[in-house]
């Protein structure tokens, strides 16, 4: 989200600094504390500490920029330097946060905050949220097609609250082929593989960027039986860029990605996805995606953050809005 956040800004003619690994590939200007990513390199865990250092390289410059955005899988590092920073210091959170980690981050009441999902915001209510901005799909990469196979796709972390169990169920319950794509974990192997046969139940592995798309292309339907409530849930975005419908439960964000009826289905139980699985299936492919396009493509995301930023510019100084201003 980042690197597509970064590029469509560059696009329409801002400067943008990056504060990322030397790995990068930006068409921003790239400010690296590292070499590589912590996946890549075991000296660099703790990695919470690296991204502390990463959010203090961009603070310390905070003079120079209009705005300093900071995004975090789960906790937001750079709420710390909130009252050290010299221009307006916004954060997005891309996980579902519980009762007790607001209640902490509201130690900086002031902080604003960008949502991903309505659903999100809601749970971030306490604090100071100042607009929600949905995820983009680079729609030139997760290309249309029109003629699927005869298989459905769970993708996604083996996890309970994915809903994995409960996606192979329905599958036998309708008699169709199910691929499951993921890294294995001890979830999947204590829970998940008992039931892979590798003829119905087919486990894929973990995907590279291009099998992904071939396999979110090819499948009849994407099942999204989530157990827990997701921020937003990419993998429906990508499936719907392919044209390829949803059937998912009403948890989290479902509601806000997927059309009813048009894009895919929503369904309050497992049973209701079950049996109404049939019509997500035999959904218009065209319609899908371009519901997708429409609802996901990387200039809306930009435009959309853009806003809040001459927003949250304004409060500090009207001149510097105007210079982020569109031409």
């Amino acid at each position: 989200m980042t690197s597509l956040l970064v590029d469509g800004l560059v696009r329409k003619g801002h400067q943008v600094t990056l504060f990322a690994t030397a790995s990068s590939q930006t068409t921003g200007k790239l400010e690296s504390t590292f070499m590589s990513g912590y996946n890549e390199d075991d000296s660099l865990w703790p990695w919470e500490f690296c991204e502390v250092l990463n959010v203090s390289k961009a603070v310390e410059r905070s003079s120079f920029f209009d705005v300093i955005h900071c995004h975090a899988e789960y906790a937001p590092f750079s709420l710390a330097f909130q009252r050290m920073s010299q221009t307006p210091l916004v954060h997005t959170v891309h996980h579902s946060p519980t009762p007790p980690e607001v209640l902490l981050w509201r130690r900086y009441p002031e902080a604003p905050f960008i949502a991903i999902s309505n659903s999100q915001a809601q749970k971030l209510a306490e604090l100071r949220v100042v607009g929600t901005v949905h995820h983009a799909v680079d729609i030139t990469q997760f290309r249309f097609n029109p003629h699927p196979d005869d298989y459905l796709l769970f993708l996604g972390r083996f996890t309970k609250e994915k809903g994995v169990i409960e996606a192979i169920h329905a599958a036998k319950k309708l008699k169709l082929r199910l691929v499951l794509a993921a890294a294995k974990n001890s979830y999947y192997l204590h829970e998940v593989a008992p039931l892979v046969d590798g003829k119905n139940i087919i486990y894929e592995g973990e995907l590279d960027l291009e099998r992904k798309i071939e396999l979110l292309g090819k499948a009849r339907a994407l099942l999204y039986p989530v157990q827990a409530d997701e921020p937003f849930g990419l993998v429906m975005a990508e499936s719907m860029s392919c044209g390829t419908p949803v059937a998912a439960l009403n948890r989290g964000a479902v509601s806000e990605l997927i059309q009813d009826g048009y894009s895919g289905g929503i369904f309050d139980t497992m049973e209701d996805l079950v049996n109404g699985l049939h019509r997500v299936t035999t959904l218009d492919r065209v319609a899908v995606r371009t519901h997708a396009v429409s609802r996901f493509s990387p200039d809306k995301m930009v435009d959309e953050y853009l806003s809040i930023y001459r927003k949250l510019a304004r409060e500090l100084t009207p001149t510097v809005a105007s210079e982020i201003e569109p031409s």
